[in-house]
């Protein structure tokens, strides 16, 4: 009776589907913190992705993906790694969708990603000096470098005929790195910048700094902050004090709760945030609220970051950051079939059978240097309240 049983149960073994993996995604992004506005819209982005896959049956013989989610904070570099701590060794992620902010993504890309040999993809952090960093090739971004932003704005302030700029930057990596680029681009162009100062996020007083920014002087100020704390701070201190009345707002400082908080007197302010005019970005925008998202800054570079998480690993045929890492290239950029959103599905059916995939996405995917996005821009305007798209760049 029990070599029956036994022979039973092999029987049954064989002829039983193997067990669908359950791919981890971690998704570190600030819950909290200086742009704590923009991220739930990222993080459901992200995950809108993770659905689409699970649902279409098409990873990895019928894998699902699972959300695991983690607070960078934005800022707190010693919390972001701790959250990427638990998310590696405790929870086993697979790969991770993150971290946001630029100083944060640094800190859990060398103790954490590195260390441990997991990918990152990050739909936000842009600062120049990822370009170069030492990765072990576990890093992309699907937001442009910061040395690309700062051109683009150099450009419309000179499309505006503004010839004095005041700057004033949160004291991080993104800050710093971006008031760079902007003031060495303006500068190449023949404009002045009168005063480049930092500040601190987290103050519930910028007296002193808007008084430096005053008597400085400038046609416009550069805010190269965060919009929930210290770059919103200094904009409502210098409209109070009637120091500046015109301000531009680099992609930190873009989201809708930035209008909604200041009201009318940012109206004819302007400023930069990754996007396009693309296909992939209005075919996103449906479906994103569609599943009841209100997409934001860096929303599409979500959902695109989470899909190319998942288009590298069934290319590779494994969900091993140290064999998928290869093949983030080849699913993001030509040749192959262009896939947009909603045809994730599609695009895992074709590298199924062996075929290829150009990931054209939400944003106009193309990967160049660094594993980072070649950059496209869409400049806003901010009228009756509301940010509005003036046109791309």
């Amino acid at each position: 009776m029990k070599k029956t049983l036994l022979a039973l149960a092999a029987t049954t073994m064989l002829v039983s589907p193997a067990m669908a993996e359950d791919v981890k995604l971690g998704v570190i992004l600030g819950f909290t913190g200086p742009i704590e506005s923009l991220t739930p819209a990222m993080a459901e982005s992200a995950e809108l992705a993770m659905t689409e896959v699970s649902e279409s049956g098409a990873l990895m013989d019928g894998a699902t993906v699972t959300p695991v989610r983690g607070d960078s904070t934005c800022t707190d570099s010693a919390a972001a790694t701790a959250a990427a701590e638990r998310l590696v060794t405790a929870e086993k992620v697979h790969a991770i969708v993150g971290a946001d902010c630029s100083g944060v993504t640094t800190a859990i890309l060398q103790n954490v990603a590195m260390a441990n040999g997991v990918v990152m993809i990050s739909p936000s952090a842009t600062s120049p000096a990822l370009s170069d960093m030492e990765d072990d090739d576990l890093f992309f971004r699907t937001a442009p470098s910061d040395a690309r932003q700062g051109q683009v704005i150099a450009d419309i302030l000179e499309d505006k005929g503004v010839k004095e700029i005041a700057i004033t930057f949160t004291n991080n990596d993104y800050g710093k790195g971006l008031a760079e680029s902007i003031e060495s681009n303006f500068e190449d162009r023949g404009g002045k910048v009168t005063i480049s100062a930092a500040h601190e996020d987290g103050k519930g007083d910028y007296t002193a700094e808007v008084g430096a920014l005053a008597q400085a002087g400038g046609d416009v100020l550069v805010v190269a902050g965060y919009l929930d704390q210290g770059g919103k701070g200094i904009i409502q201190g210098s409209l109070d004090t009637g120091a500046f009345d015109t301000f531009v707002l680099p992609d930190g400082m873009i989201g809708d709760a930035l209008p909604k908080a200041i009201g009318s007197d940012l109206d004819g302010s302007y400023g930069t945030v990754p996007g396009t005019d693309s296909e992939g970005a209005d075919i996103f925008d449906r479906m994103a609220k569609a599943a009841g998202i209100s997409p934001d800054a860096f929303s599409a570079e979500s959902y695109d970051a989470a899909a190319l998480i998942l288009l590298a690993m069934q290319k590779a045929g494994s969900t091993d950051s140290k064999v998928f890492r290869d093949h983030v290239f080849d699913v993001a950029n030509a040749p192959g079939e262009e896939i947009l959103p909603g045809e994730l599905g599609k695009a895992l059916e074709i590298l199924a059978e062996g075929g290829d995939v150009d990931y054209v996405g939400a944003t106009a995917v193309e990967l160049v240097r660094g594993g980072e996005s070649a950059g496209n821009y869409r400049e806003i305007l901010v009228k009756d309240g509301e940010n509005t798209t003036a046109k791309f760049r």
